[in-house]
Formats: C-alpha cells, structure tokens, sequence
C-alpha cells in the first residue's frame, strides 16, 4: 500500500508562491521524489535529504517542476547518484536538462531520455 511522506520545505517570500519544495511518495521499495521551484545553494541539501530519507531499491527525482538549477544542485544530484548507483532515474524540466548538458552530465545513464 503506497505511503505519502511529505518531506517538503517551502520557502515564502513575504506572500508570494513557494519558491521550492520537495516531496517523497514510498510505495513498495519505489520512492517517488518530486521537486518543484528553484534548485540552488540554499535548497540543493534538502532535495538531497529528501531523496535519501527512505531506503528504497527505486529512486525516481522528478525535477519537470524545477525552474532554476544552480551548481550546487548539479553538485547534489551527482552525490544522489553515487550514493544510489544504479537505482536513480531523474525527470528533468527543460531548464534542468539544459543546465545538465552545458555541465557535461547530459548522457548519464540517470538521466531519463524522454
């Protein structure tokens, strides 16, 4: 039965939209991570955090929500991978994707092709 773990932190900018959350689904030994927002210095650790809060033999970070992607969020996403080899797969936005492509990170073997 799929458990809802709500891991997310949402930045408020004096009433405006959160700038960034992250949320994790568990079901069976498959975690469904969602991120949405901006990606950076401040919020790279937690998106890390929440990918690796639940053991699980499945990792997906669905990142089509995600708007910015900075350094540090490259520098968390490589770190996932590693600590996770083989079971990671991202969904990454356009803007993520592109990010990744300029880094060089654009043919891993995690990175979801569609």
């Amino acid at each position: 039965m799929p458990g809802r773990l709500c891991h997310g932190v949402c930045v408020d900018q004096g009433g405006a939209p959160p700038v960034f959350s992250a949320t994790a689904e568990i079901d069976g030994g498959h975690l469904h991570v969602v991120v949405a927002g901006e990606v950076d210095m401040a919020t790279a650790d937690t998106m890390l955090q929440t990918a690796l809060r639940e053991p699980a033999g499945k990792i997906t970070l669905d990142l089509s929500a995600v708007t910015f992607f900075d350094s540090a969020a490259i520098h968390a996403l490589v770190r996932l991978a590693q600590q996770v080899p083989g079971t990671l797969t991202v969904r990454p936005s356009q803007q993520v994707r592109r990010v990744l492509e300029i880094s060089g990170l654009g043919e891993q073997s995690w990175l979801d092709p569609a």
